[in-house]
């Protein structure tokens, strides 16, 4: 299964879990961001990893942006990488 990194793009989140420029590599684990904005991009994550490409503009990439439900106050950009070597 592939890697999924995550970057917070613009962020006022009010809780403090997302700081712009926080990178996240998502392989088996959440990683520490709210469960709201983590059930946004679940399924997105979950395609990506499982070889999708997705919509992105007009075309289709292994790629996605999604703001946080609480108004857009977090702005996530995930992106298929290549597996990583642990």
């Amino acid at each position: 299964m592939a890697n999924v990194k995550l970057t917070v793009v613009e962020s006022k989140c009010r809780n403090g879990y997302c700081k712009k420029g926080d990178n996240y590599i998502v392989d088996d684990l959440c990683p520490p961001i709210c469960h709201e904005l983590w059930n946004c991009m679940y399924p997105l994550i979950y395609a990506l990893q499982n070889g999708a490409d997705l919509d992105y503009g007009e075309m289709r990439s292994p790629q996605f942006d999604v703001k946080c439900p609480d108004g857009g106050r977090v702005l996530v950009h995930g992106e298929r990488i290549e597996n990583l070597t642990h």
